[in-house]
């Protein structure tokens, strides 16, 4: 089996689920975005939702895609930067207790934070501050990081800064790595649509992204989306909610239904869909099982609180992995 190297923003992920959205509306967070807040808001926002449901778990976009892939027995591995706290301690604990080989360099920031809100319908607003995860730079980027891997996952949310993503990028492809990219969110897409575009058009093998994504970078619907983005990469998946997801490649495309689930927080839904994905491309399953694959991890996660499960959600994807007559 491959083996995959995630590189992304390390968080720590502090969900909270709303009644309403009068909190979104007071503090100026459009809805479903992703917003980067100083640690002052990040504190008030904490501070004004605090007699409201709220859960803790290490995250960032592409963690919890690696953790996904350990999970599932994949060798992984994770570059990040965090503070000397205690939500930095928590993260690393969490890397090690799930097999993930981690290169945590330590920012003089403390750890990043991503507030979650989740509406009542399930719709997820990010309220991101970066602290330490905003210090990984281009210059400690080393070899040796990418040795021995095959795939780069690489979370979109890095491109605020061009050097760290073409450093690894060139890294990757010095190693005889190939490179996966998620495209992250609507918004940051809208900020940095000509630097993706290059890096989707030269240095992609393979790219994740919802609806509104893939039109916010090439402005077309879904399945004309998927076919561009397919012509440029290899492999491209688009996520369409309710609708479930397309997987093409140059040859073929598949529409990928949903898995029936009662949803009750999508928080992690698409990382899940990407690890699921990979799990079968690291084994030369066809497009269609991979496209299968990611239905399910996605479909088991958005039916518990945040991006981690328990050991029996996970016990019931693996069975449901047998069914498709895959080992695991």
């Amino acid at each position: 089996m491959l083996k995959i190297l995630g590189i992304g923003n390390a968080l720590v992920d502090i969900l909270v689920r709303l009644e309403t959205d009068d909190l979104l509306n007071n503090f100026g967070l459009p809805r479903g975005s992703m917003q980067l807040v100083d640690s002052a808001l990040s504190d008030e926002i904490l501070k004004a939702a605090k007699r409201l449901e709220t859960t803790m778990a290490s995250g960032g976009s592409a963690a919890n895609t690696i953790h996904g892939l350990a999970t599932l027995g994949v060798q992984t591995g994770y570059i990040g930067s965090i503070g000397d706290d205690s939500y930095g301690a928590f993260f690393r604990k969490d890397m090690f207790l799930h097999n993930i080989k981690a290169t945590l360099l330590h920012g003089s920031q403390p750890t990043g934070k991503a507030v979650v809100l989740v509406s009542a319908d399930s719709e997820r607003t990010f309220a991101t501050f970066l602290g330490a995860a905003l210090e990984l730079g281009p210059e400690q980027l080393e070899t040796n990081y990418f040795k021995g891997y095959d795939l780069l996952y690489l979370e979109g949310y890095l491109v605020q800064n061009y050097e760290l993503v073409e450093k690894a990028i060139y890294l990757s492809s010095e190693a005889g790595l190939k490179v996966c990219l998620d495209l992250a969110s609507y918004n940051v897409v809208e900020a940095h649509r000509d630097f993706l575009a290059g890096l989707v058009k030269n240095s992609v093998d393979i790219i994740f992204a919802n609806e509104e994504e893939a039109k916010a970078l090439t402005g077309l619907g879904p399945l004309q989306a998927s076919e561009w983005l397919a012509a440029h990469c290899g492999i491209a998946v688009v996520k369409t909610g309710s609708e479930g997801s397309v997987v093409r490649n140059r040859e073929e495309h598949h529409q990928i239904g949903i898995f029936p689930a009662m949803v009750r927080d999508t928080t992690g839904a698409g990382d899940l869909y990407s690890a699921g994905f990979l799990f079968g491309w690291a084994q030369g399953l066809p497009l269609k099982i991979c496209g299968e694959l990611g239905k399910i991890t996605a479909g088991h996660v958005i039916q518990v609180v945040g991006p981690k499960m328990t050991g029996q959600n996970w016990n019931a994807i693996r069975e449901e992995i047998r069914r498709l007559g895959i080992a695991i």
